[in-house]
């Protein structure tokens, strides 16, 4: 799985594969990371690039003590099904 990287500069995560880039906006509020929209392009589409991602953040989160509350529709759907994250939740 290719690492995530946490772009500040931009409010989003970004996971680069083949040349592509899928990523997730998102804002804090506190020590609540609210995921914004979750995108992958056409090329990362079907290759589990948006799910690496998630995990990723979640990863992430748990490692700095963040909660989670995913805006995002794929990100709730990702965080419903993946029942190891389900702690995270806000």
């Amino acid at each position: 799985m290719s690492p995530i990287i946490d772009n500040t500069a931009q409010s989003r995560f970004e996971l680069s594969r083949d040349g592509n880039t899928a990523y997730a906006d998102y804002h804090l509020s506190g020590q609540v990371l609210n995921i914004d929209y979750v995108f992958a392009p056409p090329e990362l589409r079907g290759s589990g690039a948006a799910g690496d991602l998630m995990k990723g953040i979640v990863a992430h989160a748990r490692g700095t003590g963040l909660k989670v509350h995913p805006i995002c529709g794929y990100a709730a759907a990702w965080l419903k099904r993946s029942s190891e994250s389900h702690d995270l939740l806000v």
